[in-house]
């Protein structure tokens, strides 16, 4: 799978499986004993090379109500740009998005189910918001500038061929340097969304304070 892996990181999804066997060593029969069609293999590399490396331990971490929002944010995304966004990844991911984003919709659809929303919430705490209200557009679209900035990171690497790294930890992205991008989304939520905050706690003070007659009604 590695040779494979490779072959579709340098020469993206055109290339034929005859040319994929010849560089990795095998007979194309053998490939195809393995492997009959070429989405077969496509799969077996989104496999490998997205889902595979999709840590649960993200999803615990960032589940920890014991820690704050902006340290499990700055955790995860350390450990999520340094480790699984590799050189193979972002160019299978690009490769795959310039054709039939088979490898593309596949991976948008496991991050809305395993962290998008886990996102949301933590940032809608950050800002004082328990709400578990399906996010808004406009939250969503904040959030997609914090994770494609991330993402930015490994297309300067890895496609553009521009050295990103700091000078004490070569081609390594700083946790530092993911602090600042972290803090600065979050306090851009808060100012972006703090009359909803506000609102709801306005709200609630209403319903607190309502005589007892009316909040019966209301129930």
């Amino acid at each position: 799978m590695d040779g494979a892996i490779q072959f579709f990181a340098e020469k993206g999804f055109e290339g034929q499986l005859r040319d994929l066997a010849r560089s990795i060593g095998v007979t194309h029969a053998l490939l195809y004993h393995y492997f009959p069609t070429k989405q077969a293999l496509i799969d077996r590399v989104y496999l490998e090379v997205f889902e595979g490396r999709w840590q649960p331990a993200w999803e615990t971490l960032l589940d920890d109500r014991d820690r704050s929002p902006e340290d499990k944010l700055t955790a995860f995304y350390a450990d999520y740009v340094n480790s699984a966004l590799t050189r193979e990844f972002a160019r299978i991911l690009v490769f795959s998005g310039l054709s039939d984003h088979t490898i593309t919709d596949r991976f948008f659809s496991l991050l809305r189910q395993r962290l998008f929303t886990r996102l949301i919430r933590e940032t809608r705490r950050f800002r004082g918001s328990n709400s578990r209200a399906r996010a808004s557009e406009r939250e969503l679209e904040l959030l997609m500038g914090l994770h494609g900035g991330f993402f930015y990171i490994t297309m300067r690497r890895w496609i553009y061929g521009q050295v990103v790294y700091t000078d004490a930890v070569p081609e390594r992205f700083s946790e530092a340097l993911v602090r600042d991008r972290v803090h600065g989304y979050l306090l851009a939520s808060r100012a972006l969304f703090a009359d909803g905050v506000q609102a709801a706690g306005k709200l609630s003070a209403i319903g607190a304070d309502a005589p007892a007659e009316l909040r019966r009604r209301r129930a």
